[in-house]
Formats: structure tokens, C-alpha cells, sequence
């Protein structure tokens, strides 16, 4: 078994192409688009390298890629964290040699930079994939969640590390009709705190990403694990998002004029990306062209209330203006999450509207020395 660093433009084709194959036959999985992969890893493409490195390795048996992995440091966590974090991401492997390899590989690359605790599996951060599904196998990953098979979870605790956080995702079904308590709370959060709710302005839509911005990083910034996202990084997913974006299902929560809170539900993309295999052309763009504006199930990618306004009822609101507006449009289902396992109160908030646990993702962490 050999561990070998992508240095090569063929490097990183063979890099991305492991999951098509270990996940060919699989039923559930949905493969990206290549040139998507492609553009994440490369610096240039993806605003997370201004502020960040990586090194993406791939594990040889016999002159064949049986698994990859990624390496990275940010220095923006670290300048948030007070620490010094190295994260693991991409990860796949053919077995628990394979595994062993690529995290010990991951392992030393860190160690090299000065990290002392490596965290994973995230492709890059929290703002992206993270985390490893532990519970809820036999499904279709939701847009943008992971996905991998029941055997990471051994290999990875096998190479000494420990869980550091569990995410949730949740299913919810949308009701038929409004639930009377979400109602009544609205109705009271409108006359008490004077609030107005309205949908995504695409014909402004600059403007209404600079207020996505500053919502987004009030409401996190004291989640575990969270980096604030630059512009360039708000800026970048939003022009990859905006294809698939239903304007009415991005909704914002205001006060005298000024954003005070906003949700998001974007179509879950991967039902119409599923059928074409990771494959536009030539009839791939068709399909999927042809599929988007068919899907009726979404996923709620983000909740948020700036910091001054929490625990006045916005984000009850909120949740029955989505419940009213994804209905109206025939949505079915939603995928809500992720979450955090310790988030008790959108933890209960998700129950209260009969979502189901779907899925778990787990971190793990490993501390690797001074």
C-alpha cells in the first residue's frame, strides 16, 4: 500500500474519479459533476483557498487508486478558534489498509503545518460536506449532504480517533394545512414586533446577498465549529445555487426595512442529478434541464436570526411561512439539517412540525501533538 500526493493535472482526474468507481453500482448515490469537483479542489476557482491550503492524497495497491483523502488548514478558523485545526475531507477507501494509510498520510501533512488536533471528515469546513453519515444508510443524500457506506465509521476509529460532534438532518413532511400553534405565533410575533416577511428579490439580488451575509454570520457565529464565510465565499455559493433558486422559498423576516432574519429551502437538486450519472453530455443536460423544475421535495440549508432578535418567535415565523409557501408549490417533503445534536431548541422546533431523524454525521477529532 502506497500513499502518493496529487501533483498533476491526471493527479487530480484520478483524485476526483474515485467514487464514481467505488460507488458505480450503488443505488443511492449521486454523483457530481466533474467539473464542479474540479473547480472546489483548485485553488483560483474556490474563494475558501484565499484564506486556506490543501493536499489531496491518493492510496495505490498494486498501480491502483483503492482511496483518496484531503489535508487542509484555514487560517480563518484558527483566528476564530484560538487553535491550531487541521481537517480531513474526501475521504473513501477500499478497506481499512487503505484507510489506515490515507489518515495517516492526512495525519503527518498536518503535524507539518503546526496543527495540533485534526478534525474530519470535512470537504472543506462547515460551511461545506461535512461530517461522516452513521445512521440512516439506504437513502438518497439530499443536496449538499455527504454520503459514504457503513464501513468509515470502523476504519476511522480504528486510526485513534474520537467523535468530536454529531450532525442531525431530519425529514419533514409538508402539512396539508398550517399547524394552529406555528399560526397563532406568527400572527403575534407580526403585531408585537411589527414584522413583514417577503421573498428573494432576484431582480436585486446583489443587494439581497449582502443582507444574507450579515444575517449568516450573526446567526452562527457562536456554533461549534463555525467560520464566518467570506464574501467571496457567500459570493461563489450563491452563483452556484441561483440556477436552482425559487425565488418565494427564500424568505426574509424585516423591520422598519432592515433584515432582521431569513430562511432558505432550495429544490433538492440530486433528484434530478441522480438519473444522469455525473454525465451533461449529450444527453445528460437534457434530462437534468428537463428534471429541475419537476422537483417537489427541498432542502431548508439555513435558518437564520441576527444575534438582537433571537427568542422573540422570528424563527417560528419563519418555519410557518415556509410551511405556507412550499405547499402552496407542491412540495411533498424537506430535508432539514443539518443540526447540531447538542441544538436543543431547533432540535425541538424541527419535532414540533413532525420532522423525523434521517440522518447522522459524525466528526471526528484526533489530537496529534504540539
Amino acid at each position: 500500500m502506497d500513499v502518493v500526493p496529487v501533483l498533476k493535472p491526471r493527479d487530480l482526474d484520478r483524485f476526483i474519479r474515485v467514487p464514481y468507481d467505488r460507488y458505480r453500482s450503488d443505488p443511492h448515490w449521486v454523483a457530481p459533476l466533474p467539473g464542479d469537483e474540479k473547480a472546489r479542489l483548485t485553488p483560483g476557482k474556490n474563494p475558501y483557498f484565499e484564506h486556506a491550503e490543501a493536499a489531496y492524497f491518493l492510496a495505490m495497491d498494486a498501480g491502483r487508486v483503492v482511496g483518496r483523502v484531503s489535508a487542509s488548514t484555514d487560517r480563518n478558523h484558527d483566528a476564530v478558534h484560538g487553535e491550531r485545526q487541521a481537517t480531513f475531507g474526501f475521504f473513501e477507501a477500499e478497506s481499512a489498509a487503505a484507510a489506515l494509510a490515507l489518515l495517516r498520510e492526512a495525519e503527518s501533512w498536518a503535524r507539518g503545518k503546526g496543527a495540533t488536533v485534526l478534525r474530519g471528515p470535512m470537504s472543506f469546513t462547515t460551511n461545506d460536506e461535512c461530517g461522516l453519515l452513521v445512521e440512516g444508510f439506504g437513502r438518497r443524500p439530499a443536496l449538499l449532504m455527504p454520503y459514504n457506506g457503513p464501513d468509515y465509521a470502523g476504519w476511522i476509529e480504528a486510526a485513534a480517533f474520537a467523535k468530536a460532534k454529531d450532525l442531525y438532518s431530519f425529514r419533514v413532511p409538508i402539512p396539508e394545512r398550517s399547524f394552529p400553534a406555528f399560526a397563532r405565533a406568527a400572527r403575534a410575533v407580526r403585531r408585537r414586533e411589527n414584522v413583514v416577511t417577503r421573498g428573494l428579490n432576484l431582480k436585486r439580488f446583489d443587494e439581497e446577498l449582502g443582507r444574507v451575509k450579515e444575517i449568516y454570520n450573526s446567526a452562527w457565529e457562536r456554533n461549534w465549529g463555525f467560520v464566518p464565510m467570506t464574501d467571496h465565499e457567500i459570493d461563489h455559493m450563491a452563483k452556484q445555487l441561483k440556477p436552482a433558486v425559487v425565488p418565494s422559498l427564500i424568505r426574509f423576516a424585516e423591520v422598519d426595512g432592515k433584515a432582521i432574519a431569513f430562511v432558505m429551502v432550495v429544490p433538492d437538486v440530486n433528484i434530478a442529478l441522480q438519473p444522469i450519472h455525473g454525465r451533461l453530455f449529450p444527453f445528460g443536460i437534457l434530462r437534468l434541464l428537463w428534471g429541475l423544475p419537476r422537483v417537489r421535495e427541498g432542502r431548508l440549508m439555513a435558518l437564520g436570526v441576527h444575534a438582537e432578535w433571537r427568542m422573540k418567535g422570528i424563527a417560528p415565523l419563519l418555519v410557518e411561512e415556509m410551511s405556507v409557501e412550499t405547499r402552496r408549490l407542491g412540495y411533498t417533503e424537506c430535508e432539514v439539517g443539518w443540526t447540531l445534536e447538542d441544538n436543543d431548541l431547533v432540535n425541538a422546533l424541527i419535532h414540533d412540525v413532525q420532522g423525523r431523524r434521517a440522518g447522522v454525521y459524525r466528526i471526528y477529532e484526533k489530537a496529534i501533538g504540539a
